[in-house]
């Protein structure tokens, strides 16, 4: 039986300092939790925007251009992997997604955040569920997550080889986990997340990162905890 689709949000705020935020990369094993904030320009409309996942990587490309050429402001924040693992995902990416409004070089008067909850913060706010697909905003705010991490992604599958990370984006792909289980894991993978603690307890760690200076260390083991 198919979905009922959401009717159209309306927020109550009709400024144009109306930032949105969304986040890229609480599933994955290896990597930052990715979040963005942009506030788009009235003036300058951008056509086309849509949930990042909907839109082919072509077409993310160039909306990402267009974003950053036409916004008003946009902000980058994350917290890479040892913070996952100190903090947790959820926790993680409540952090992130304040250091992105924090980065706007512009301050938002209110803030739309994907999903169903906000992070304990002083900009006046709310959580809109589905709104990469509701809130233009939201949908530029994932559009520029999403590439920013997968181009992440691709530096890192040069860093190292045989994960498939350009090809899985890090998420726990047959291909990923058998990769783990034969290569061991990186200083970019999440310990905390248990299949990354397997291949440690089982392999170690991958043959670039034997002569680092990682101390292990030990994390919770919610996996995936608090992933919508």
């Amino acid at each position: 039986m198919a979905k009922t689709p959401l009717p159209p949000f309306e927020c109550h705020y009709t400024g144009p300092l109306l930032a949105g935020v969304d986040e890229v990369g609480r599933g994955p094993l290896i990597g930052a939790v990715v979040t963005a904030a942009v506030i788009l320009n009235p003036d300058r409309p951008i056509a086309g925007l849509a949930d990042s996942k909907k839109l082919t990587e072509k077409r993310r490309a160039a909306l990402y251009d267009q974003i950053l050429e036409c916004a008003t402001a946009w902000s980058i924040g994350r917290c890479e992997a040892h913070e996952i693992d100190r903090l947790n995902i959820y926790q993680a990416t409540m952090l992130a997604m304040e250091r992105a409004v924090s980065g706007l070089a512009v301050v938002p008067e209110y803030v739309l955040v994907d999903g169903n909850r906000c992070p304990k913060w002083h900009w006046a706010s709310e959580p809109v569920v589905k709104g990469d697909s509701r809130v233009e905003a939201i949908s530029a705010a994932s559009i520029i997550a999403k590439v920013t991490r997968d181009r992440e992604m691709e530096a890192l599958d040069a860093r190292f080889p045989g994960f498939g990370l350009a090809q899985h984006k890090g998420y726990p792909t047959p291909i990923h986990l058998e990769a783990l289980r034969r290569l061991g894991a990186t200083s970019e993978h999440r310990r905390s997340f248990r299949p990354v603690q397997e291949a440690i307890d089982e392999v170690g760690l991958f043959r670039d990162d034997l002569n680092g200076d990682s101390q292990p260390l030990q994390y919770r083991t919610d996996l995936f905890e608090d992933i919508d």
